[in-house]
């Protein structure tokens, strides 16, 4: 593979333009280049490309498009994709998609490289619904509501039919049986927390709040949107005393953050922890899905708030 070299003096060249040499000469070079040498590379000729922003999207995306996409997540296994920095490949990947799923607000550097590179391809999820309001910004997290979700693969099925109208009705079937999957989880949820002896959930960060208006929940958050926020001494002690008052007995942390401030809550108010998952992400090598994971959530739900 011959060696590419770009000079940081680019002689005046705006950043998106150096942006567009680097994704070709990637796509020429690295991308072709791998996909040849390797049997291990899926064949995608033919298929539509699509470029996903992280997991739930991903998943919607393989679900919706079937054998007639190529998905590739951004966003790798175990990683925070609030954090996601694209290197220059993914770049390339991006500039090259025929279909970029994400989430405008959600990943900056990816509606950075969108903007500049990918306008014509761009599906942005935070326009197929009006987000709500969160603390410090709109929250993203919509897919915690599967009504929600199902919406997006509604409109999902109809962007991929102008993409590949030949294979527009296999998408609007696959849309349509996995509204069906959504709907049936949606009563496994109206019904599982119908009846509970609380209704508060005291959560590290507030990802929760589509599943909490969806399902007549309170949502008591540690910190803001993002994990990686750090709550003030006083905002540590208003939940310390708001999971007192509601005698919360579990302190939910999630998966692929820190559990520190959690379990410093439910030492302070002599509650256990357990794990609810914002579903962002999903672990290296795990063979979980949505599905699975929101039923295990559903669990941990109904054990916290002790339902019938």
């Amino acid at each position: 593979m011959p060696m590419i070299v770009i000079s940081a003096e680019s002689g005046g060249m705006p950043r998106s333009g150096l942006l567009r040499v680097i994704a070709g000469l990637l796509a020429l070079t690295g991308i072709t280049g791998v996909a040849a040498c390797s049997p291990d590379v899926p064949d995608t000729t033919g298929k539509i490309k699509v470029v996903a922003g992280f997991y739930p999207l991903r998943f919607a995306a393989e679900r919706v498009g079937g054998d007639a996409v190529a998905v590739t997540s951004l966003a790798e296994a175990g990683a925070e994709p609030h954090d996601l920095e694209l290197s220059p490949r993914q770049v390339a990947q991006v500039a090259d998609a025929d279909l970029v799923v994400h989430l405008k607000g959600f990943q900056p550097s990816l509606d950075e490289t969108v903007a500049q590179e990918a306008t014509s391809a761009a599906f942005d999820v935070a326009a197929v619904q009006p987000l709500l309001p969160g603390p410090a910004g709109r929250d993203p997290h919509l897919w915690l509501d599967p009504t929600r979700l199902a919406t997006v693969a509604d409109r999902l099925a109809d962007r991929l039919g102008q993409l590949d109208p030949d294979h527009a009705a296999d998408f609007r079937s696959r849309a349509a049986a996995l509204r069906a999957e959504l709907e049936r989880l949606d009563r496994e949820y109206a019904e599982g927390l119908a009846t509970c002896q609380r209704r508060e959930i005291v959560v590290s960060h507030a990802a929760f709040g589509y599943l909490a208006q969806r399902y007549d929940l309170e949502q008591v958050a540690i910190t803001g949107l993002t994990p990686e926020s750090e709550p003030s001494p006083q905002r540590l002690a208003d939940v310390a005393n708001t999971a007192r008052a509601h005698q919360a007995t579990t302190i939910f942390f999630e998966t692929l953050a820190s559990p520190a401030l959690a379990e410093a809550v439910a030492r302070e108010v002599g509650a256990r922890t357990a794990v609810l998952d914002p579903l962002e992400g999903v672990s290296p090598g795990s063979t979980e899905d949505y599905f699975s994971v929101m039923r295990a959530n559903l669990a941990a739900l109904r054990s916290a708030l002790e339902c019938a």
